[in-house]
């Protein structure tokens, strides 16, 4: 019997996206609430109810909501907001993250999907962190710029009106007061003393991140040169099929539209072996929002983790 499978907030631009990569799909089964009452609290929950996995692509109270309604013992939710990102009992949704990671998402009853920016920033960070290179109390700095699909329906609509504003043309750094919705999770994950000091811009292309943390080699420790920190990339994400590290450390350019439309990640560290930049490209509805949903769906159903994203 096929698992059946329902997204609560197929609407949005993240439910939008996972039915997308979903309805094609002949091994499992895709379970529609009717689109008069998909707001209707009863019928959303006896869907939960019915389902095997949940996806919640929902704003944080609607999500919470959701998870009230869960009584069967046998649904399992993936949730797509900021709402459980650091709460107990949820495991997080980055596969790639540590040794274990894959075989706790596989068990798990709760998934708290990861945000956009924080998958690029605990991507870049963790490794180093977890290795001892950088000690927990760094003082960190990110810059994170994304394609204007990130913020959703209205933010979509307003870059791409007839009539929108000149300023939309040019890149806007936003979330100024060091209060994003992201950074609890960058920090609690990454296990840092202190969030970072934290920049995210937003530009005028549809979809792709560059997530970008900058490093001084006297920061560091155990290492000395940019050739010793990207070994730390390669043994930490060996054998991922959805993370790579890319070899050139002298790229001159970098565009943040590079990863658009795929499901992976690139981890690129560029610089000397004084100072330096370490990347991550990736598409925002892909590694960093849907196409990661799917890939933890397809562990907590036992298959192949990249079935229907590569």
């Amino acid at each position: 019997m096929k698992p059946i499978v329902y997204i609560d907030g197929k609407d949005g631009t993240t439910g939008l996206q996972i039915y997308d990569r979903l309805s094609a799909r002949d091994d499992i089964q895709l379970l529609l609430i009717d689109e008069e009452k998909r707001k209707d609290p009863e019928a959303r929950k006896a869907c939960i109810n019915q389902a095997d996995i949940v996806f919640l692509c929902l704003p944080d109270a609607a999500a919470r909501e959701a998870v009230a309604m869960v009584e069967n013992p046998a649904t399992r939710v993936i949730d797509a907001s900021t709402a459980h990102r650091t709460a107990p009992g949820w495991v997080y949704g980055f596969p790639e993250l540590k040794a274990g990671q894959k075989e706790a998402i596989a068990n798990a009853k709760w998934v708290a999907n990861p945000g956009c920016h924080a998958t690029g920033f605990i991507s870049v960070v963790y490794p180093l962190i977890a290795a001892g290179v950088i000690p927990a109390d760094a003082d960190l700095t990110c810059f994170s710029l994304t394609g204007y699909s990130g913020g959703g329906k209205k933010m979509i609509a307003q870059y791409e009106a007839a009539d929108r504003g000149a300023e939309l043309s040019s890149p806007c750094p936003y979330g100024l007061g060091q209060g994003h919705k992201h950074l609890p999770e960058m920090q609690t994950i990454c296990g840092l003393a202190k969030p970072p000091v934290f920049v995210p811009v937003v530009d005028d292309y549809y979809k792709g991140m560059a997530t970008t943390v900058m490093l001084h080699m006297s920061q560091l420790a155990g290492v000395s040169s940019l050739q010793q920190v990207q070994e730390s990339y390669q043994a930490h994400y060996a054998g991922q099929k959805l993370v790579q590290v890319v070899p050139d450390t002298d790229t001159a350019k970098l565009y943040a539209n590079a990863k658009a439309g795929s499901n992976s990640l690139s981890i690129v560290a560029a610089g000397n072996d004084g100072q330096f930049t370490v990347t991550a490209l990736f598409d925002n509805l892909g590694k960093g929002a849907s196409g990661a949903a799917v890939q933890n769906m397809n562990l907590m159903l036992g298959l192949e983790e990249t079935t229907g994203l590569i």
